[in-house]
């Protein structure tokens, strides 16, 4: 199975708080659920721990390199712009990846974040949808000692909320 890409500065084990959630359904294809993905303003219509979407210099709805987007989640108003942006291809894995942060620079408030999505195609029609999130910051630190864990259940609601919307 495909993993990941990061980037320097944000590999798990090596920065302040780190998340993966993945799961495996039958029935879907990358097609059925990319949609709902790399356009933003859908997020809310099944994920309610985003809010206040917004994408910057007259872009979308999709989402593609290079693009700045803001999004509120986890009480963070986040600022973000995607990195990483592979649309469905047969035999590739589907990716999208943003570096998001929240807070002023050099401040013990700011948070950077790397999260990402891998979507692909399994035997039996099956996918294979894993998101991972890597934080730095203070408040990335507080994230990670949280009990139950926010980030882990959150984005476990993002994938099953995903999933529920393709299948309609």
């Amino acid at each position: 199975m495909n993993a990941i890409c990061w980037p320097e500065g944000f590999a798990p084990g090596f920065t302040d708080n780190f998340v993966s959630n993945e799961t495996i359904v039958s029935g879907l294809n990358v097609n059925d659920v990319w949609p709902f993905l790399s356009q933003p303003l859908r997020w809310p219509e099944y994920y309610k721990n985003s809010a206040d979407v917004r994408i910057y210099d007259n872009q979308g709805p999709e989402l593609e390199n290079g693009v700045r987007f803001y999004f509120s989640t986890f009480g963070f108003p986040v600022e973000a712009q995607v990195v990483e942006f592979v649309p469905p291809a047969e035999g590739l894995p589907a990716r999208l990846a943003w570096h998001g942060w929240a807070g002023e620079e050099n401040t013990a408030q700011r948070l950077d974040v790397h999260h990402a999505w891998l979507l692909e195609e399994l035997s039996g029609h099956r996918i294979r949808i894993l998101t991972q999130e890597t934080q730095n910051g203070v408040p990335a630190t507080e994230l990670a000692k949280t009990r139950p864990n926010p980030m882990l259940n959150g984005h476990q609601e993002w994938l099953d909320g995903l999933i529920r919307a393709a299948q309609k």
